[in-house]
């Protein structure tokens, strides 16, 4: 099949404007609820601390109540799950990785507290310090993943691997002390 060659002045169709996140946006859909932390990620200001500072809220009120199995349970089936509807969210905004997505932060933060508790307010604060770096500044392999894994799976999967550098850094700190 042949088609026209382009007459001057036409150029194709402009890619739609991405959408910015509200919290009429949010209310539109209950994954958009979730993805956006309950709303953490609409913060104008840093939107994944402060999404990381709703997960350490988060864990600290419902870890009296939930076993190390029942966390596990939950961070697996909020990382499978999120990677559904952090990519369904990110397409209806119209961007790869939206920063108000933050469940993504929630997740992996949940999991470094887990590995970490029992742990003092100024342990966890340490790890809160090191994981927002991790996720920040995205070092190698990190910031490899963050390019080029796409959808869904890309953005919670680095958040998973900045995870791992945070409990990898408290290990290696505990074996010195």
């Amino acid at each position: 099949m042949q088609t026209d060659p382009p007459i001057a002045g036409d150029s194709p169709a402009p890619a739609p404007k991405p959408r910015k996140a509200s919290a009429r946006f949010m209310l539109t859909h209950p994954l958009h609820i979730l993805s956006l932390g309950f709303g953490s990620g609409l913060s104008p200001i840093a939107p994944g601390t402060v999404g990381t500072l709703f997960a350490w809220v988060s864990f600290v009120a419902f870890n009296p109540y939930l076993t190390v199995a029942e966390w596990g349970a939950l961070i697996v089936a909020g990382f499978v799950a999120g990677c559904w509807f952090c990519g369904f969210t990110a397409t209806k905004m119209g961007t790869a990785d939206p920063s108000p997505v933050v469940w993504d932060e929630i997740v992996a933060f949940w999991l470094v507290l887990l590995f970490v508790t029992p742990v003092t307010f100024t342990g966890q604060l340490w790890a809160f310090i090191v994981f927002r770096f991790f996720d920040m500044v995205k070092p190698p392999p990190i910031r490899y993943f963050d390019r080029h894994l796409k959808g869904g799976f890309g953005i919670m999967f680095d958040d998973l691997v900045a995870a791992f550098f945070t409990l990898l850094v408290i290990a290696l700190w505990r074996m010195t002390v």
